[in-house]
Protein backbone atom coordinates (compact mmCIF):
# COMPACT_ATOMS: atom_id res chain seq x y z
CA UNK A 1 0.00 0.00 0.00
CA UNK A 2 2.45 2.07 0.77
CA UNK A 3 4.03 1.78 -2.72
CA UNK A 4 1.14 2.75 -4.56
CA UNK A 5 1.04 6.00 -2.27
CA UNK A 6 4.32 6.44 -3.41
CA UNK A 7 3.23 5.55 -7.13
CA UNK A 8 1.09 8.09 -7.03
CA UNK A 9 3.76 10.66 -7.08
CA UNK A 10 5.33 9.46 -10.58
CA UNK A 11 2.42 10.49 -12.26
CA UNK A 12 2.12 14.08 -13.73
CA UNK A 13 -1.02 14.44 -14.11
CA UNK A 14 -2.24 12.50 -10.96
CA UNK A 15 0.61 14.28 -8.79
CA UNK A 16 -1.06 17.68 -10.44
CA UNK A 17 -5.26 16.43 -9.12
CA UNK A 18 -3.96 15.73 -5.71
CA UNK A 19 -2.18 19.21 -4.65
CA UNK A 20 -4.81 20.83 -6.71
CA UNK A 21 -7.53 19.01 -4.48
CA UNK A 22 -5.61 19.54 -1.13
CA UNK A 23 -4.82 23.34 -2.17
CA UNK A 24 -9.01 24.08 -2.38
CA UNK A 25 -9.16 21.93 0.59
CA UNK A 26 -7.18 24.35 2.20
CA UNK A 27 -9.12 26.92 1.20
CA UNK A 28 -12.20 25.64 2.82
CA UNK A 29 -10.66 24.93 5.67
CA UNK A 30 -9.91 28.58 5.86
CA UNK A 31 -12.41 29.93 4.89
CA UNK A 32 -14.22 27.91 8.13
CA UNK A 33 -12.73 29.83 10.28
CA UNK A 34 -13.23 33.61 8.94
CA UNK A 35 -15.66 35.12 10.79
CA UNK A 36 -19.53 36.45 9.74
CA UNK A 37 -19.07 40.39 10.54
CA UNK A 38 -21.59 41.53 13.52
CA UNK A 39 -21.28 38.04 15.53
CA UNK A 40 -19.51 37.83 18.97
CA UNK A 41 -17.74 34.36 17.61
CA UNK A 42 -16.29 33.73 21.49
CA UNK A 43 -19.86 33.76 22.93
CA UNK A 44 -21.13 31.78 19.64
CA UNK A 45 -17.88 29.50 20.54
CA UNK A 46 -18.26 28.90 24.39
CA UNK A 47 -21.87 27.96 23.85
CA UNK A 48 -21.44 25.36 21.40
CA UNK A 49 -18.42 23.82 23.26
CA UNK A 50 -21.38 23.54 26.24
CA UNK A 51 -23.77 21.72 23.91
CA UNK A 52 -20.66 19.41 22.76
CA UNK A 53 -20.72 17.86 26.33
CA UNK A 54 -23.65 16.83 26.52
CA UNK A 55 -25.43 13.54 25.85
CA UNK A 56 -27.41 13.21 22.56
CA UNK A 57 -27.51 15.31 19.58
CA UNK A 58 -29.14 18.58 18.15
CA UNK A 59 -30.22 20.25 15.31
CA UNK A 60 -26.98 22.91 15.59
CA UNK A 61 -24.82 19.94 16.88
CA UNK A 62 -25.60 18.22 13.59
CA UNK A 63 -25.00 21.25 11.65
CA UNK A 64 -21.63 22.19 13.27
CA UNK A 65 -20.65 18.50 12.25
CA UNK A 66 -21.50 19.00 8.71
CA UNK A 67 -20.13 22.32 8.26
CA UNK A 68 -16.52 21.38 9.58
CA UNK A 69 -16.47 23.36 12.68
CA UNK A 70 -18.01 26.33 10.69
CA UNK A 71 -21.38 26.66 12.52
CA UNK A 72 -19.57 26.87 15.79
CA UNK A 73 -18.72 30.34 15.38
CA UNK A 74 -21.04 31.34 12.44
CA UNK A 75 -18.35 31.46 9.86
CA UNK A 76 -18.78 32.55 6.01
CA UNK A 77 -19.11 28.82 5.55
CA UNK A 78 -21.45 28.41 8.68
CA UNK A 79 -24.08 26.81 6.28
CA UNK A 80 -21.20 24.48 4.65
CA UNK A 81 -22.28 22.85 1.55
CA UNK A 82 -25.53 21.28 2.86
CA UNK A 83 -28.24 23.43 0.57
CA UNK A 84 -26.42 22.23 -2.55
CA UNK A 85 -26.99 18.41 -1.47
CA UNK A 86 -30.71 19.26 -0.51
CA UNK A 87 -31.36 20.95 -3.49
CA UNK A 88 -29.40 18.08 -6.10
CA UNK A 89 -31.75 15.52 -3.86
CA UNK A 90 -35.00 17.82 -4.53
CA UNK A 91 -34.08 17.79 -8.17
CA UNK A 92 -33.23 14.05 -8.46
CA UNK A 93 -36.68 13.30 -6.80
CA UNK A 94 -38.31 15.95 -8.99
CA UNK A 95 -36.64 14.17 -12.20
CA UNK A 96 -38.26 10.89 -11.54
CA UNK A 97 -41.92 12.55 -10.89
CA UNK A 98 -41.91 15.03 -13.55
CA UNK A 99 -41.33 13.82 -17.40
CA UNK A 100 -40.44 16.80 -18.45
CA UNK A 101 -37.33 16.91 -16.08
CA UNK A 102 -36.99 12.87 -17.13
CA UNK A 103 -36.76 13.66 -20.34
CA UNK A 104 -34.55 16.57 -20.04
CA UNK A 105 -32.09 14.15 -18.13
CA UNK A 106 -31.89 11.80 -20.69
CA UNK A 107 -30.33 14.72 -22.92
CA UNK A 108 -27.05 13.76 -22.21
CA UNK A 109 -24.39 16.46 -21.51
CA UNK A 110 -26.89 19.28 -22.51
CA UNK A 111 -29.67 17.86 -20.44
CA UNK A 112 -27.02 17.67 -17.14
CA UNK A 113 -25.80 21.11 -17.45
CA UNK A 114 -29.21 22.11 -17.19
CA UNK A 115 -29.93 20.26 -14.34
CA UNK A 116 -27.19 21.31 -12.63
CA UNK A 117 -28.28 25.19 -13.12
CA UNK A 118 -31.38 24.40 -11.57
CA UNK A 119 -29.68 22.37 -8.66
CA UNK A 120 -27.33 25.53 -8.74
CA UNK A 121 -30.60 28.07 -8.26
CA UNK A 122 -31.96 26.13 -5.84
CA UNK A 123 -28.83 25.96 -3.91
CA UNK A 124 -29.05 29.84 -3.34
CA UNK A 125 -32.59 29.69 -2.65
CA UNK A 126 -32.19 27.50 0.33
CA UNK A 127 -29.40 29.18 1.65
CA UNK A 128 -31.00 32.29 1.67
CA UNK A 129 -34.26 30.53 3.37
CA UNK A 130 -31.61 28.96 5.91
CA UNK A 131 -29.63 31.98 6.39
CA UNK A 132 -32.23 34.52 7.37
CA UNK A 133 -33.47 31.86 10.16
CA UNK A 134 -29.84 31.32 11.04
CA UNK A 135 -29.92 35.35 11.74
CA UNK A 136 -33.40 35.35 13.52
CA UNK A 137 -31.93 32.52 15.88
CA UNK A 138 -29.05 34.49 16.90
CA UNK A 139 -30.16 37.62 17.84
CA UNK A 140 -32.42 36.10 20.50
CA UNK A 141 -30.47 35.51 24.04
CA UNK A 142 -33.67 33.54 25.16
CA UNK A 143 -31.63 30.53 22.63
CA UNK A 144 -28.06 31.21 24.35
CA UNK A 145 -28.88 30.98 28.10
CA UNK A 146 -28.74 34.76 28.19
CA UNK A 147 -25.02 35.37 26.40
CA UNK A 148 -25.84 38.29 23.78
CA UNK A 149 -24.10 36.71 20.27
CA UNK A 150 -25.40 39.75 18.57
CA UNK A 151 -24.47 43.14 20.11
CA UNK A 152 -26.64 45.20 17.28
CA UNK A 153 -29.66 43.50 16.17
CA UNK A 154 -31.81 44.32 13.00
CA UNK A 155 -33.02 43.96 9.27
CA UNK A 156 -29.05 45.38 8.68
CA UNK A 157 -27.72 42.29 10.27
CA UNK A 158 -30.16 39.66 8.55
CA UNK A 159 -29.47 40.80 5.21
CA UNK A 160 -25.41 41.04 5.98
CA UNK A 161 -25.62 37.51 6.98
CA UNK A 162 -28.08 36.07 4.53
CA UNK A 163 -25.60 37.67 2.11
CA UNK A 164 -22.11 36.60 3.69
CA UNK A 165 -23.82 32.94 4.42
CA UNK A 166 -25.37 32.78 0.92
CA UNK A 167 -21.97 33.38 -0.79
CA UNK A 168 -19.92 31.15 1.53
CA UNK A 169 -22.41 28.10 0.12
CA UNK A 170 -22.31 29.24 -3.53
CA UNK A 171 -18.09 29.63 -3.13
CA UNK A 172 -18.25 25.79 -1.53
CA UNK A 173 -20.47 24.74 -4.22
CA UNK A 174 -17.61 26.84 -6.89
CA UNK A 175 -14.73 24.69 -4.81
CA UNK A 176 -16.94 21.13 -4.80
CA UNK A 177 -17.79 21.50 -9.08
CA UNK A 178 -13.58 22.56 -8.93
CA UNK A 179 -12.45 19.00 -7.33
CA UNK A 180 -14.69 16.95 -9.48
CA UNK A 181 -13.54 18.56 -12.76
CA UNK A 182 -9.97 18.81 -12.04
CA UNK A 183 -8.95 17.22 -9.26
CA UNK A 184 -9.40 13.64 -7.91
CA UNK A 185 -13.43 13.96 -7.94
CA UNK A 186 -16.26 13.95 -5.86
CA UNK A 187 -15.72 17.71 -4.48
CA UNK A 188 -18.81 18.19 -2.82
CA UNK A 189 -18.48 14.46 -0.70
CA UNK A 190 -15.38 15.78 0.06
CA UNK A 191 -15.69 18.95 1.63
CA UNK A 192 -18.07 17.17 3.99
CA UNK A 193 -16.29 14.61 4.45
CA UNK A 194 -12.66 16.44 5.80
CA UNK A 195 -15.07 18.87 7.77
CA UNK A 196 -16.07 16.05 9.90
CA UNK A 197 -12.87 14.95 10.26
CA UNK A 198 -12.16 17.75 11.75
CA UNK A 199 -13.60 17.78 14.58
CA UNK A 200 -11.93 14.59 15.56
CA UNK A 201 -9.20 16.39 17.39
CA UNK A 202 -11.69 17.47 19.47
CA UNK A 203 -13.45 14.44 19.96
CA UNK A 204 -9.92 13.03 21.31
CA UNK A 205 -9.15 15.49 23.85
CA UNK A 206 -12.91 15.73 25.09
CA UNK A 207 -12.43 11.77 25.53
CA UNK A 208 -8.98 12.29 27.05
CA UNK A 209 -11.17 14.74 29.60
CA UNK A 210 -13.92 12.29 30.69
CA UNK A 211 -11.96 9.28 30.86
CA UNK A 212 -8.91 10.82 33.55
CA UNK A 213 -10.70 10.97 37.09
CA UNK A 214 -7.93 14.01 37.96
CA UNK A 215 -10.20 16.00 35.26
CA UNK A 216 -13.36 17.94 36.11
CA UNK A 217 -16.11 15.78 34.61
CA UNK A 218 -13.87 12.86 33.96
CA UNK A 219 -13.60 9.48 36.19
CA UNK A 220 -15.01 6.73 33.62
CA UNK A 221 -14.28 3.37 33.85
CA UNK A 222 -10.87 1.92 32.37
CA UNK A 223 -13.26 -0.80 30.28
CA UNK A 224 -15.41 1.95 28.37
CA UNK A 225 -12.35 3.13 26.65
CA UNK A 226 -11.80 -0.98 25.75
CA UNK A 227 -15.30 -0.88 24.54
CA UNK A 228 -15.01 2.42 22.83
CA UNK A 229 -12.25 0.91 21.03
CA UNK A 230 -13.49 -2.35 19.82
CA UNK A 231 -16.83 -0.54 18.97
CA UNK A 232 -14.72 2.30 16.81
CA UNK A 233 -13.34 -0.96 14.89
CA UNK A 234 -16.48 -3.00 14.75
CA UNK A 235 -18.21 -0.07 13.27
CA UNK A 236 -16.23 1.01 10.80
CA UNK A 237 -15.52 -2.81 9.50
CA UNK A 238 -19.18 -3.53 8.92
CA UNK A 239 -19.68 -0.02 7.42
CA UNK A 240 -17.34 -1.20 5.02
CA UNK A 241 -18.55 -4.33 4.22
CA UNK A 242 -22.29 -3.61 3.47
CA UNK A 243 -21.15 -0.36 1.59
CA UNK A 244 -18.97 -2.72 -0.90
CA UNK A 245 -21.76 -5.29 -0.36
CA UNK A 246 -23.27 -6.46 -3.71
CA UNK A 247 -25.51 -9.12 -4.91
CA UNK A 248 -24.28 -10.63 -8.39
CA UNK A 249 -26.99 -11.96 -10.77
CA UNK A 250 -25.24 -13.88 -12.99
CA UNK A 251 -25.89 -13.15 -16.94
CA UNK A 252 -25.70 -14.88 -20.40
CA UNK A 253 -24.99 -13.33 -23.78
CA UNK A 254 -26.93 -15.32 -26.54
CA UNK A 255 -24.80 -16.77 -29.43
CA UNK A 256 -25.06 -14.41 -32.65
CA UNK A 257 -23.83 -15.73 -35.71
CA UNK A 258 -22.60 -12.99 -38.52
CA UNK A 259 -21.61 -14.53 -41.59
CA UNK A 260 -18.99 -16.46 -40.47
CA UNK A 261 -18.41 -15.18 -37.50
CA UNK A 262 -19.92 -16.59 -33.80
CA UNK A 263 -20.30 -13.22 -31.36
CA UNK A 264 -21.39 -13.20 -28.04
CA UNK A 265 -21.70 -16.79 -25.53
CA UNK A 266 -19.74 -15.09 -22.80
CA UNK A 267 -21.08 -14.92 -18.64
CA UNK A 268 -20.89 -11.72 -16.75
CA UNK A 269 -22.79 -10.80 -13.99
CA UNK A 270 -24.76 -7.80 -12.37
CA UNK A 271 -23.98 -6.29 -9.34
CA UNK A 272 -26.77 -5.45 -7.31
CA UNK A 273 -25.49 -3.27 -3.84
CA UNK A 274 -27.09 -4.24 -0.78
CA UNK A 275 -26.97 -0.10 0.15
CA UNK A 276 -28.00 1.18 -2.72
CA UNK A 277 -29.27 4.37 -1.93
CA UNK A 278 -26.12 5.22 -0.45
CA UNK A 279 -26.37 7.56 2.95
CA UNK A 280 -29.45 9.85 1.19
CA UNK A 281 -31.94 8.15 3.13
CA UNK A 282 -30.11 8.83 6.71
CA UNK A 283 -30.01 13.12 5.31
CA UNK A 284 -33.80 12.81 4.45
CA UNK A 285 -34.82 11.44 7.37
CA UNK A 286 -32.55 13.62 9.21
CA UNK A 287 -34.24 16.49 7.54
CA UNK A 288 -37.50 15.76 8.04
CA UNK A 289 -37.27 15.42 11.93
CA UNK A 290 -35.05 18.13 12.37
CA UNK A 291 -37.45 20.68 10.86
CA UNK A 292 -39.89 20.89 13.53
CA UNK A 293 -36.67 21.19 16.07
CA UNK A 294 -35.18 24.24 13.75
CA UNK A 295 -39.15 25.90 13.69
CA UNK A 296 -39.28 25.65 17.56
CA UNK A 297 -35.72 26.94 17.90
CA UNK A 298 -36.98 29.83 16.00
CA UNK A 299 -40.28 30.15 16.98
CA UNK A 300 -41.93 30.35 20.14
CA UNK A 301 -45.70 28.19 19.93
CA UNK A 302 -47.05 26.40 22.34
CA UNK A 303 -47.93 23.52 20.38
CA UNK A 304 -44.73 23.29 18.13
CA UNK A 305 -42.50 23.77 20.82
CA UNK A 306 -44.04 20.60 22.63
CA UNK A 307 -43.21 19.17 19.18
CA UNK A 308 -39.67 19.99 18.93
CA UNK A 309 -38.71 18.86 22.26
CA UNK A 310 -40.66 15.21 21.53
CA UNK A 311 -38.76 15.12 18.38
CA UNK A 312 -35.42 16.10 19.33
CA UNK A 313 -32.46 13.89 18.85
CA UNK A 314 -32.27 11.50 21.70
CA UNK A 315 -35.70 10.98 22.56
CA UNK A 316 -37.42 8.03 21.67
CA UNK A 317 -39.82 8.94 19.41
CA UNK A 318 -36.99 10.57 17.33
CA UNK A 319 -35.46 7.60 17.59
CA UNK A 320 -38.49 5.16 16.40
CA UNK A 321 -39.66 7.80 14.01
CA UNK A 322 -35.96 8.31 12.37
CA UNK A 323 -35.63 4.31 11.76
CA UNK A 324 -38.95 4.12 10.37
CA UNK A 325 -38.23 6.79 7.88
CA UNK A 326 -34.76 5.80 6.87
CA UNK A 327 -36.27 2.35 6.04
CA UNK A 328 -38.85 3.61 3.91
CA UNK A 329 -36.66 6.32 2.29
CA UNK A 330 -33.83 3.07 1.35
CA UNK A 331 -36.84 1.86 -0.78
CA UNK A 332 -38.41 4.92 -2.19
CA UNK A 333 -34.91 6.18 -3.69
CA UNK A 334 -34.05 2.48 -4.76
CA UNK A 335 -37.43 2.98 -6.39
CA UNK A 336 -36.74 5.94 -8.02
CA UNK A 337 -33.50 5.73 -9.55
CA UNK A 338 -33.60 1.34 -9.72
CA UNK A 339 -36.12 0.48 -13.07
CA UNK A 340 -36.56 -3.47 -13.44
CA UNK A 341 -38.71 -2.74 -16.38
CA UNK A 342 -35.99 -1.03 -18.07
CA UNK A 343 -33.17 -3.47 -16.92
CA UNK A 344 -34.55 -6.70 -18.44
CA UNK A 345 -35.84 -4.17 -21.47
CA UNK A 346 -32.35 -3.61 -22.30
CA UNK A 347 -31.09 -7.36 -21.46
CA UNK A 348 -33.60 -8.22 -24.18
CA UNK A 349 -32.79 -5.91 -26.89
CA UNK A 350 -28.54 -7.01 -26.21
CA UNK A 351 -29.77 -10.85 -26.35
CA UNK A 352 -28.87 -11.27 -22.56
CA UNK A 353 -30.77 -13.41 -19.97
CA UNK A 354 -30.63 -14.55 -16.72
CA UNK A 355 -29.92 -18.33 -16.78
CA UNK A 356 -33.21 -20.16 -15.45
CA UNK A 357 -35.43 -16.54 -16.12
CA UNK A 358 -36.90 -15.77 -18.69
CA UNK A 359 -36.54 -12.65 -20.89
CA UNK A 360 -39.07 -9.63 -20.80
CA UNK A 361 -41.60 -9.55 -17.68
CA UNK A 362 -40.10 -12.49 -15.64
CA UNK A 363 -36.61 -11.11 -15.76
CA UNK A 364 -38.06 -7.56 -14.50
CA UNK A 365 -39.93 -9.76 -11.36
CA UNK A 366 -36.86 -11.54 -10.78
CA UNK A 367 -34.90 -7.82 -10.58
CA UNK A 368 -37.81 -6.72 -8.06
CA UNK A 369 -37.93 -9.94 -5.91
CA UNK A 370 -34.48 -9.30 -5.29
CA UNK A 371 -33.92 -5.55 -4.98
CA UNK A 372 -36.52 -5.53 -2.36
CA UNK A 373 -35.26 -8.57 0.17
CA UNK A 374 -31.77 -6.70 -0.16
CA UNK A 375 -32.69 -3.27 0.43
CA UNK A 376 -34.75 -4.36 3.39
CA UNK A 377 -31.16 -5.91 4.71
CA UNK A 378 -29.35 -2.35 3.47
CA UNK A 379 -32.09 -0.20 5.06
CA UNK A 380 -31.59 -2.11 8.66
CA UNK A 381 -28.34 -1.71 8.42
CA UNK A 382 -28.65 2.19 7.97
CA UNK A 383 -30.80 2.62 10.58
CA UNK A 384 -28.64 0.85 12.82
CA UNK A 385 -25.49 2.41 12.47
CA UNK A 386 -27.56 5.96 12.43
CA UNK A 387 -29.37 5.80 15.42
CA UNK A 388 -25.97 4.13 17.16
CA UNK A 389 -24.75 7.92 18.23
CA UNK A 390 -27.67 8.40 20.00
CA UNK A 391 -28.16 5.18 22.13
CA UNK A 392 -24.02 5.27 23.18
CA UNK A 393 -24.00 8.44 24.07
CA UNK A 394 -27.33 7.99 26.39
CA UNK A 395 -26.64 7.60 30.40
CA UNK A 396 -27.60 3.99 29.92
CA UNK A 397 -24.97 2.51 28.17
CA UNK A 398 -21.92 4.70 27.46
CA UNK A 399 -22.98 7.62 28.92
CA UNK A 400 -20.17 9.34 26.40
CA UNK A 401 -20.87 13.14 24.73
CA UNK A 402 -21.84 13.27 21.55
CA UNK A 403 -19.20 15.35 19.88
CA UNK A 404 -17.73 11.22 20.89
CA UNK A 405 -20.11 8.90 19.44
CA UNK A 406 -20.37 10.91 16.20
CA UNK A 407 -17.70 8.68 15.56
CA UNK A 408 -19.41 5.57 16.16
CA UNK A 409 -21.76 5.85 13.56
CA UNK A 410 -24.21 8.09 12.22
CA UNK A 411 -23.91 10.47 8.97
CA UNK A 412 -20.68 11.38 9.47
CA UNK A 413 -18.87 8.19 9.66
CA UNK A 414 -20.82 6.62 6.94
CA UNK A 415 -20.38 9.87 4.97
CA UNK A 416 -16.44 9.55 5.61
CA UNK A 417 -16.08 5.73 5.00
CA UNK A 418 -18.05 6.15 1.76
CA UNK A 419 -16.06 9.31 0.50
CA UNK A 420 -12.81 7.64 1.53
CA UNK A 421 -13.73 4.69 -0.05
CA UNK A 422 -14.39 5.86 -3.74
CA UNK A 423 -11.36 8.42 -3.43
CA UNK A 424 -9.07 5.66 -2.93
CA UNK A 425 -10.83 3.91 -6.33
CA UNK A 426 -10.21 7.14 -8.29
CA UNK A 427 -6.90 6.86 -7.60
CA UNK A 428 -6.46 3.39 -7.90
CA UNK A 429 -7.95 3.98 -11.62
CA UNK A 430 -5.24 5.90 -12.51
CA UNK A 431 -2.33 3.82 -11.22
CA UNK A 432 -3.67 0.73 -13.11
CA UNK A 433 -4.34 2.39 -16.37
CA UNK A 434 -0.49 3.11 -16.22
CA UNK A 435 0.26 0.13 -15.20
CA UNK A 436 1.21 0.27 -11.71
CA UNK A 437 0.19 -1.66 -8.66
CA UNK A 438 -3.01 -0.34 -6.97
CA UNK A 439 -3.80 -0.11 -3.33
CA UNK A 440 -4.60 -3.79 -2.80
CA UNK A 441 -3.29 -6.89 -4.07
CA UNK A 442 -6.22 -8.95 -4.24
CA UNK A 443 -9.16 -7.39 -5.98
CA UNK A 444 -10.28 -3.66 -6.63
CA UNK A 445 -11.88 -1.17 -4.16
CA UNK A 446 -15.39 -0.85 -5.61
CA UNK A 447 -17.36 2.24 -6.00
CA UNK A 448 -20.42 3.56 -4.42
CA UNK A 449 -23.74 5.51 -4.85
CA UNK A 450 -24.89 9.08 -3.41
CA UNK A 451 -23.38 11.00 -1.36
Amino acid sequence: MLSAFANTLKIPELKKRIFFTLGLIAVCRIGAYAPTPGIDGFQLAEFFDKMAQSQGGNLFGIMNMLSGGAMQQCTIFALGIMPYISASIIIQLLTAVFPALERLAKEGETGRKKLLQFTRYGTILLALFQSFFIATWLENPAHFDGRIIVPEPGLMFKILTMITLTSGTAFLMWIGEQITERGIGNGISLIISVGIISSLPSAVMLTKQIMFPGIEGGGRHPITLVIMVVMLFAVIAGVIMVTQGQRRIPVQYAKRVVGRKVYGGQSTYIPLRVNYAGVIPVIFASSILLFPATMGSFIDWGILSSISQALAPGQWLYSVLFVLLIIFFCYFWTATQFNPVQWAEDMKKNGAFVPGVRPGRATSDFFDYIMTRITLAGAIFLATIAILPNIISSRAVLDIPYLIAQFFGGTGLLIIVGVLLDTVRQIESHLVMRNYDGFMKKGRIKGRTGY
